[in-house]
This record gives C-alpha cells, sequence and structure tokens, in this order.
C-alpha cells in the first residue's frame, strides 16, 4: 500500500512525463493550450480502456484501433476519429469531441505521443486517482505564462479557502457561471464528500448528488471540453438537461438552463465584453459592457433568499462611478455584503491585476440587508509570490480563523469577530460609512511597506498591465458619463 507522500509522488510523475511530452509538439508549431487540448483527446480514449468504459465510443473508434495503425496511416486515421466522435458515441463523447480537429502536423508526433503515452504506469494512475492527474496537467498549463491559461486557471489554494469558508452541502443547488475547467465544483464535491458520508446517503440523495448539485457554465468551447474531462475523472456527470458544465454564454439567455442556486462559486473573467456591446439578457437594471458588474449582477440574482456566494472581483468593481455606483448599492441592498478580502498581487496570470474576494448572503427582502462589511486585508505587506515563494494555502490562516464558522456572515457571528484596528489585517465598516464615501469598497488602511523598496518594483510587464487595467476602468467610467448625457459612444 502507498504511503501519501509515494502515492503523490506517482501522481506527479505522470503529470510531469505528459507534460514533458509538449516538447514533442514544438517542431509543429503548436502551443501549450492546443497541446493540453490534444491530450485531453488522446487521454480520453487510452482512460476509456483503462477504466473499461469503452462501450461509449463506437466500435472502431478506440484506443486500440489507433494504436494499430501503422504511424504514416495513424495521423490520418486520427483526423477521421475526431470528427466521427463528435457526432457519435455517448452525449460526454459527443461533448468533448464537439467540433474537435488535431494541431497535429506529422505523422511521428502522433506516434510518439501515442506510444509515450501507452508506457505509463496506468495502474497507479487508477490508484491515485485519473482526476488528480488530470488536474495537474491544468495547473502545469495555468503556470506556464506563454499558454495564457493562467487567465481562466483560479489558484487551488484560492479555490479551496472559499470553499471552506461557504461549506458546501449535499442540499445545496451550487453553480459557477464561468466554470473555467470546473475548479470551484470539483473542489466543493471534494469538500461534500470528505464532509457526509456517501455511502450512506439514501437513493434520493445520490440522485440529487448527480443531477442536481452541480451546475456551472463555459463560453469558450475548449475550455468547456477540459472542463467535461475534469468532471468525468471526479465522478461528476454533465447533462445539458441537468447538472455539469453547460456550453454557452451566462450574459445571454442560455443561463436560463441554469436553476436558481444556494451557493455560487466563481471567478469571473476579466474586462468587457467583445467590441464594447452589451450582454443579450434583458434581465439586468444595469446594462454595461463591464463583464465583472453583469457577472455580480447575475449572481446576486440567480441566488435564492438565503443563499450564500464567494465571488472574486477586481478592484475596479469595488471604486467604479456611475453604473458600477449603482450595481454596488443594490447588491448591498438585496444581499448582506458581510466581508472583504483584498488578495495578494500576482497570484494570476495578469500579474497587474488586484483583486478581491466578497463573500454575500441573499436576503429575504430586497432593502437594507448590510449592515456592516468587515474587510480583511491579504495584499499589504505580503511576499511576492512565483517560483521562489510558491502560494499555498497556509496564507489563508490568519483570514479563515477571522472569518468564523459561519458561511452566512449571520448578525450573530459578526457580533464575535474582532476589529483588530489601524495596525491589523480585519477591520469594520458600517454601511453609512461606506455611503458617505459614494459606495465605494475599495477600503485600505495598511501602509505597504514594500513599496518604498525600489529592488521589490514588480516587473515592467506588471507595472504595464497595471497602468492598462486602470485606462480601461477609466475609460469604462467616461463612457458612463456620456451615456448619462445620452450622448453617442463612438469607437
Amino acid at each position: 500500500m502507498n504511503t501519501p507522500s509515494t502515492s503523490q509522488n506517482i501522481t506527479l510523475d505522470i503529470v510531469a512525463k505528459l507534460w514533458n511530452l509538449c516538447n514533442v509538439l514544438k517542431d509543429d508549431g503548436v502551443t501549450y493550450n492546443e497541446y493540453v487540448t490534444e491530450l485531453t483527446y488522446l487521454l480520453f480514449l487510452k482512460m476509456a480502456k483503462e477504466t473499461g468504459t469503452e462501450d461509449q465510443l463506437p466500435e472502431g473508434y478506440r484506443w486500440d484501433y489507433l494504436e494499430s495503425k501503422t504511424a504514416p496511416n495513424r495521423l490520418e486515421f486520427y483526423k477521421l476519429l475526431l470528427i466521427h466522435l463528435g457526432s457519435h458515441g455517448s452525449l460526454l463523447v459527443r461533448q468533448i469531441f464537439a467540433n474537435a480537429s488535431s494541431f497535429i502536423k506529422k505523422p511521428t508526433t502522433l506516434s510518439t505521443l501515442v506510444t509515450e503515452i501507452d508506457k505509463l504506469d496506468w495502474y497507479n494512475a487508477r490508484q491515485e486517482g485519473l482526476g488528480d492527474l488530470y488536474e495537474g496537467l491544468l495547473e502545469k498549463n495555468a503556470n506556464e505564462k506563454k499558454s495564457g491559461a493562467g487567465q481562466y486557471f483560479t489558484p487551488r489554494p484560492l479555490i479551496d479557502s472559499m470553499v471552506t469558508l461557504m461549506q458546501p452541502r449535499l442540499e445545496d443547488i451550487i453553480q459557477d457561471p464561468a466554470a473555467g475547467t470546473g475548479g470551484f465544483l470539483i473542489s466543493a464535491n471534494r469538500y461534500i464528500r470528505q464532509h457526509s458520508n456517501p455511502d450512506a446517503w439514501t437513493d434520493t440523495q445520490q440522485r440529487k448528488y448527480r443531477k442536481n448539485t452541480f451546475y456551472g457554465m463555459e463560453f469558450v468551447q475548449d475550455t468547456h471540453r477540459l472542463a467535461l474531462m475534469n468532471l468525468m475523472l471526479h465522478g461528476l456527470d454533465s447533462d445539458p438537461k441537468e447538472s455539469g458544465i453547460h456550453y454557452g454564454d451566462s450574459l445571454s439567455p442560455e443561463i436560463e438552463a441554469l436553476p436558481k442556486a444556494t451557493l455560487i462559486l466563481t471567478n469571473p473573467p476579466f474586462g468587457t465584453k467583445k467590441g464594447g456591446g452589451l450582454p443579450t439578457r434583458t434581465d439586468f437594471t444595469f446594462p454595461t459592457s463591464n463583464k465583472q458588474f453583469c457577472f455580480l449582477q447575475h449572481i446576486y440574482r440567480w441566488l435564492k433568499p438565503g443563499g450564500r456566494a464567494a465571488v472574486v472581483l477586481p478592484d475596479n468593481v469595488l471604486f467604479e462611478g456611475n453604473v458600477g455606483k449603482q450595481i454596488r448599492a443594490d447588491l448591498m441592498d438585496k444581499c448582506s455584503l458581510h466581508t472583504i478580502l483584498r488578495l495578494p498581487t500576482g497570484i494570476f496570470y495578469a500579474q497587474g491585476v488586484k483583486t478581491n474576494v466578497l463573500f454575500f448572503t441573499r436576503g429575504e427582502s430586497d432593502k437594507g440587508n448590510t449592515q456592516e462589511v468587515w474587510v480583511y486585508d491579504m495584499r499589504a505587506n505580503m511576499p511576492a509570490f512565483g517560483k521562489r515563494t510558491p502560494f499555498t494555502r497556509s496564507y489563508f490562516a490568519g483570514f479563515e480563523a477571522a472569518f468564523g464558522a459561519d458561511p452566512l456572515g449571520s448578525p450573530a457571528s459578526l457580533a464575535t469577530r474582532m476589529d483588530t484596528g489601524e495596525s491589523g489585517r480585519f477591520r469594520r465598516f458600517t454601511r453609512e460609512w461606506i455611503a458617505e464615501r459614494g459606495d465605494s469598497l475599495d477600503i485600505s488602511w495598511l501602509k505597504d511597506e514594500s513599496t518604498g523598496n525600489g529592488d521589490d518594483l514588480p516587473e515592467p510587464a506588471a507595472l504595464a498591465q497595471e497602468a492598462l487595467n486602470e485606462l480601461g476602468a477609466a475609460l469604462e467610467e467616461l463612457r458612463g458619463i456620456l451615456a448619462e448625457l445620452g450622448e453617442e459612444v463612438i469607437e
């Protein structure tokens, strides 16, 4: 029997071997992101064989058939296989292979991949969990800046901390409207299983768990297929008529395929809608092209009364005027926005982006739900995270202790919190005080000692990104002013 460290090493070893295979594709001009997509197709075929689930694949379009082809003919067959599986096989197969095409140009490249994948220790991979293996690949891709994947991959320590504080339960309807590769839903699933006894669940509870618990939506098809693969390897179903990660746009009427939620965990995409246009949804009170504000409106509208949310949002959401101010006021009316966590810089691929986590609970009424907001500053005087200083779960220990054990942030639980004053990281601010400063939630008080040291300045690219983000926020505000004046915005 493997010790935990040994089993972890087996998974890490396989992940490293799979990731190193991307070097084989460099001559074909394949990017890291494309490589992970390509690997997903091949791994699905191989894992279906290893787990005895090949019945979901049509006869003649399985791993052994691919492997049996001679090297010169394999690539041609593989390209036909991808097209065929987009419209044949189980629902999951058709979803994963929808509009699939290969980035591989040389027959020898594919043959190398097939041979090397076949050599891996699949017995131990199955024992240790194929889901962990696949998540490891996604994390490798996200950490590779050249892939750009870190823009949609939320760091695992952050996900796990948010999930722990929100305490998902089997009774919950859990949603991520910007699902990415499914990290929040998988972490929530892990938490539920660890804090209950799945073997003791009734038939009704089992069906609820499989069919009506985890919901998400993802707009980018390649990311969607990665998410489906991730869910499958963690034992979660995906059905367009039930739970799972749906392919679609949460800022369009397609979101109606997802039920109202009791828990929303998400990290929405940054920036404005392409072309600066408005979302196609008609139920937003405050129309805007800013994606974060659109997603924020969706989240508090899609929460059931008493439902809770933890949402990653950039700084501009906290201070932008005009429509931004109106949305924040509406959020604080409809929900108890009880906690804001100011996150360290540099934990996402886009280094200049400063982010926060907003924790709020939907009220039973639509007015006056926020009485006080607690802010935890995890940004000031923190290390510069990167390869030398990895961002780990341990950094959240202080915040999690200060947050407390109540995921709803009820008045009784807030009354037990300790305001640490101007020298501490955790402080209380009344709704009246926030109103006096124009409903701005961009609240800081600690002097960041590291900013005075020229040696610790961010990289030029990070500074440029930060300037770009601030300019984007300013442009959005100017558009709002023109709109209020009834003037057409000329792009």
